[in-house]
């Protein structure tokens, strides 16, 4: 009886484990582990703001919705096995600088396999590192402008599949009954075509602030993260936001994609100088140095910044004597289709482009840096890109 009574006991907990696996198994395709091993790397703790520079740190760009593409970069990283989608990087740091969300139809299964990547990385003794990008932001404000029809029936499949899990769990009388994420949500909109209303309210349901995919996905991410002498972040950094306190904002942050904060962002995030937002140092070859400097030299150790957010058609760039390091090539189908390129920098001080583009890729031709390009280069670069694709998607993937 009393090995029958623990059974019984241990019913409700088991099944809600059993529950969540088979949810996630039917968005995503794939299983996590219900008990992760803890990180053996004491140089990472978890939500940190500033970590020591590995020995092998690589930072990957704006994703938008591609899977594939996207494993073709971590797989040119030498992160992941572009077969298996686990990690291959060892003790290896890698940081994805935001913008996962819109523009295309994989958003959720990216989550879902950067979030598994994350429990792979630690057990082998790396990391993998995620930002809040612009569109994270604007997805968690119920802002829906860059969302595609196949991302809506992606979430629109995630809603079926979580309130099915729902209803599993309200089966069994002893488990606390789930809270439901679509409670307030509208359910139709005006001016839109109805095919798209279920996917718009499962979206809104699970990425507000403390909607399920937000909480578990997206409160884990940082706003800045200072890796040895490098600075991460989405669109930059202004004087006022390291005076606000880099700690500072990716605490607040967390707290109001966890719900505890209000609905309204908080205002660094917001306009053209919120650091998602900013363009000062990412766009074109006109970057204020002088300011950019001043910056830096607020923030210990730190000698560059990297960004994503702004797509640089030619790849992978530096200015301002590589204090300015911009890394969004558009990889994504939903923007401009990039070749796949990804920035490794060794013990903290060693910095080369690992590109999949054929024009740089033989020796000869390869350059550790790039300066951006007038137009008129461009122009006859973009010339060559379309007829090498092919061939480097087959040779590099």
């Amino acid at each position: 009886m009393a090995a029958s009574d623990q059974v019984c006991a241990n019913l409700p907990p088991l099944l809600s484990s059993f529950v969540d696996a088979f949810v996630d198994f039917s968005v995503s395709g794939l299983f996590f582990p219900t008990n992760p091993s803890p990180n053996p790397n004491p140089n990472l703790p978890a939500a940190a703001t500033r970590i020591p520079a590995p020995s092998r740190l690589v930072a990957i760009g704006d994703l938008h919705g591609d899977l594939p593409k996207s494993l073709q970069a971590l797989s040119l990283a030498g992160l992941v096995d572009p077969f298996s989608a686990r990690w291959t990087g060892h003790d290896a740091v890698a940081v994805q600088v935001g913008d996962v969300l819109d523009r295309g139809g994989d958003e959720l299964r990216l989550l879902y396999l950067l979030h598994r990547l994350k429990l792979d990385a630690a057990r082998a003794g790396g990391a993998l590192l995620t930002l809040h990008g612009n569109h994270e932001i604007m997805n968690a404000c119920g802002r829906f402008r860059y969302v595609t029809p196949a991302g809506l029936d992606e979430f629109k499949r995630w809603g079926f599949w979580y309130r099915s899990g729902l209803a599993m769990k309200r089966l069994c009388a002893d488990l606390e009954s789930p809270r439901d994420p679509f409670k307030g949500v509208p359910k139709s909109f005006p001016g839109i075509k109805e095919e798209f209303w279920e996917g718009i309210r499962a979206r809104i349901a699970a990425l507000r602030p403390n909607g399920p995919i937000a909480a578990r996905f997206l409160a884990g991410n940082q706003t800045v993260l200072v890796i040895g002498e490098s600075v991460f972040v989405h669109g930059g950094l202004l004087q006022r936001h390291v005076d606000h306190g880099l700690e500072k904002i990716n605490e607040e942050v967390r707290k109001w994609i966890m719900g505890l904060s209000g609905s309204h962002a908080p205002p660094y995030l917001q306009g053209r100088e919120g650091v998602v937002w900013l363009r000062n140092f990412s766009d074109g070859s006109n970057c204020d140095c002088s300011h950019l400097e001043e910056v830096l030299a607020m923030i210990p150790g730190a000698r560059r910044m990297v960004m994503g957010h702004t797509i640089q058609e030619q790849g992978i760039n530096e200015v301002c004597d590589a204090r300015a390091i911009r890394i969004d090539v558009g990889l994504s189908r939903g923007c401009s289709d990039g070749l796949p390129e990804v920035l490794e920098i060794s013990d903290g001080v060693k910095l080369r482009i690992l590109t999949s583009n054929p024009v740089y890729y033989d020796e000869r031709l390869k350059r550790p840096w790039r300066r951006p390009v007038a137009k008129e280069e461009l122009e006859g670069l973009g010339m060559l890109v379309p007829e090498t694709r092919p061939q480097e998607m087959e040779a590099k993937a």
